[in-house]
């Protein structure tokens, strides 16, 4: 039986093997990507999970499964081109970004891992589809920001909302990865 923090792992090296084979197919050529940009592509992956989740048919082959690995993808893509910002040019290396990439993900497992300890692991009682629901939230949330030039008066900014996002989304890969095995609350 996996503890939540294995899970995590198992699911995160699966969807950070994509990212590294997607590097070396296309290099960093998303470091073009401005940040709204970026929310977009994660839009169209949550709308399309939705899309599926209430039709309850996909008519093209891209599953469900690798659509939340996008959404995981892109969350960090995201936080990286929030830090660096966009480029003209695809100006990181491989290497480089597997290292922005390592640093984002702890980042994002640490503060799942506070939130789980503070919220007792209840994201097990949810359904995929509210994680799928609340991605759309933030995303709606991300964008309002983006319109208002990343200002807030009272909320987190941008790079919370991906990091939730990015959270939601390995919870779901949790879900479907693991869904057959006891679960452990630790």
């Amino acid at each position: 039986m996996l503890t939540t923090d294995q899970q995590y792992d198992a699911v995160i090296k699966e969807c950070r093997d994509i990212f590294s084979k997607k590097l070396m197919d296309y290099g960093c050529s998303w470091r073009i990507l401005r940040p709204s940009s970026v929310t977009d592509q994660i839009f169209i992956k949550a709308a399309r999970i939705r899309t599926i989740e209430t039709k309850k048919e996909a008519l093209i082959e891209e599953t469900v499964r690798n659509e939340w690995i996008a959404i995981v993808n892109y969350g960090i893509i995201g936080l990286i081109q929030l830090d660096k910002g966009y480029s003209e040019e695809s100006d990181m290396t491989a290497h480089e970004a597997l290292a922005c990439y390592d640093r984002y993900v702890l980042q994002a497992k640490t503060l799942m891992m506070a939130k789980n300890h503070d919220y007792d692991e209840a994201w097990r009682l949810m359904r995929i589809e509210s994680y799928t629901d609340l991605i759309l939230m933030k995303l709606h949330r991300t964008k309002q920001i983006e319109n208002n030039s990343g200002h807030t008066l009272i909320s987190e900014g941008i790079d919370a909302n991906y990091y939730d996002m990015i959270n939601y989304a390995v919870f779901a890969l949790i879900k479907l990865t693991f869904e057959n095995e006891p679960q452990s609350f630790s």
